[in-house]
């Protein structure tokens, strides 16, 4: 399992990203967390099966609904410290 973070831009605050995000990385089994950044964007740490994260970034692309993703800047990461998924505060 390797570990990403990424960086979500675009309309992505203020469009209920970060409980959908909950919702889709839960159901595909990974671990993590996601918040909203001061400059607008989403961040989140994501943790699992290869397919799962990868199945997480193509959802993220199309995001909930009201959202329109710009970009996904995606970096390696160390694993998260607890296992499930939650949403936390921003940052």
């Amino acid at each position: 399992m390797t570990a990403r973070r990424l960086t979500i831009s675009g309309r992505v605050q203020g469009v209920g990203y970060r409980d959908w995000m909950v919702d889709e990385a839960t159901a595909l089994g990974l671990s993590g967390w996601v918040r909203n950044r001061r400059d607008g964007t989403v961040e989140a740490l994501v943790d699992g099966d290869e397919a799962a994260l990868q199945e997480l970034l193509r959802a993220c692309r199309r995001g909930p609904r009201a959202a329109q993703v710009d970009a996904i800047v995606e970096d390696l990461a160390s694993p998260p410290d607890q296992p499930g998924f939650r949403r936390l505060p921003s940052a």
